[in-house]
């Protein structure tokens, strides 16, 4: 691709996100009111354990179980491939703390005059991004980016994290989405640096 192309791939790329973006914020209310008047109980308890579960710490200790099974095979090639999932997450995890720190945009369930209130430490002013969203997408997609065909399984895992914390109140549609685009930023990061050179987008990675 010449630097023309590339520069309007930039360009249209950046366009795409800010559309997005700017979408989630207007359909914020809408989409806030019709989850409070489609409550259900069940779905409720479901959606707790997959907040609950769907954290970064899970999907650490995930990563380091894989990875350590990896090494044992000596398999290098999955090794690197699931430290780099976690090294995704991780930096995902921390740029999302601290804008969620930056922001203090207040939690759907807190009642607050100003939605973005600047500086906070209190985690009910903690809601942009959504910190589980970021961390679960850079996981799956940095895996994504590695092998097309084994991470398109696992991608449903973000987005269903992603609905079960706008279902509990603890995020709006915009949180959620900003978060969605900064883990698949994180992850295309460590895969241009650490990833790139053994993934190959005509094939799927190997044992």
């Amino acid at each position: 691709m010449n630097r023309s192309r590339r520069v309007w791939a930039w360009l249209i790329a950046a366009a795409t996100v800010v559309f997005l973006i700017v979408c989630a914020l207007w359909l914020d209310p809408f989409v806030r009111a019709w989850v409070t008047e489609h409550q259900n109980r069940a779905l409720r308890t479901f959606m707790q354990n997959v907040s609950r579960f769907g954290d970064w710490p899970e999907h650490v200790a995930l990563g380091l179980g894989l990875a350590a099974i990896a090494w044992l095979r000596r398999n290098k090639k999955w090794t690197r491939i699931f430290l780099s999932m976690l090294l995704a997450c991780a930096l995902a995890g921390v740029t999302a703390r601290v804008i969620k720190i930056t922001t203090g945009r207040a939690r759907p369930s807190v009642k607050s005059e100003e939605v973005w209130n600047g500086p906070r430490f209190t985690s009910k002013y903690h809601a942009f991004p959504s910190g589980h969203t970021a961390a679960s997408t850079a996981f799956f997609s940095a895996l994504f980016f590695a092998s097309r065909r084994i991470g398109l399984v696992f991608l449903p895992i973000p987005i269903l994290i992603g609905f079960s914390r706008i279902y509990v109140a603890a995020h709006y549609l915009s949180d959620v989405v900003f978060a969605a685009i900064l883990g698949a930023l994180c992850a295309a990061i460590v895969w241009r640096f650490f990833l790139q050179t053994i993934s190959n987008p005509q094939s799927t990675i190997r044992n």
